[in-house]
This record gives C-alpha cells, structure tokens and sequence, in this order.
C-alpha cells in the first residue's frame, strides 16, 4: 500500500471527497513528523509508537577503497509496533 491507496481507502470507508481523503492524511503525517522533529514520541495505541533516536558521530571504512571516512551524527526515525498490530500479522 502506497500513499495514493491509503487516501482512496479513506475516502471509501469514510465516505468523504478523494481530496478531503488526502488533506486528512497529509495532516496526520504532517503532525506525526513535526513531533517527531520537536523530539517528541508518535504513540497510536494498538499500532505503534514512532520515536526519534540519535546516531553519535563515527568512523566508518569505504568498503571499494578500505579508507577510513568520518560519518556525521544524524537523527534516526524508529518505530515499535504494538501488539494489537503485531498480532493481526501474525
């Protein structure tokens, strides 16, 4: 499932205009990634939890050259199912 199928899912289940449908979903990603920027957690009971970790800065090796490099720290997106949706996979 892509972007594009989310909003028709939505559009259909719910009822509303397939533009609606989109300006619904690009809020909730919009509020998800501005928490998540400001540091903050994403937590949808039963669904998951999106957080941010930090990666220190290290040094890493080019694998064709075997020269060491510098890699720049940088923020992670991580994201932890719950159990509700872990369970409907499996």
């Amino acid at each position: 499932m892509n972007k594009g199928d989310l909003v028709d899912r939505v559009a259909d289940t719910s009822g509303i205009t397939k533009a609606q449908a989109q300006d619904a979903v690009n809020c909730v990603f919009d509020c998800v990634a501005s928490a998540m920027k400001k540091g903050d957690k994403a937590s949808f009971i039963g669904f998951g939890t999106f957080s941010v970790n930090k990666r220190n800065a290290r040094t890493g090796r080019n694998p064709q050259t075997g020269k060491e490099i510098q890699i720049p720290a940088k923020n992670i997106v991580k994201f932890k199912p719950g159990k509700a949706l872990s369970d409907h996979v499996n």
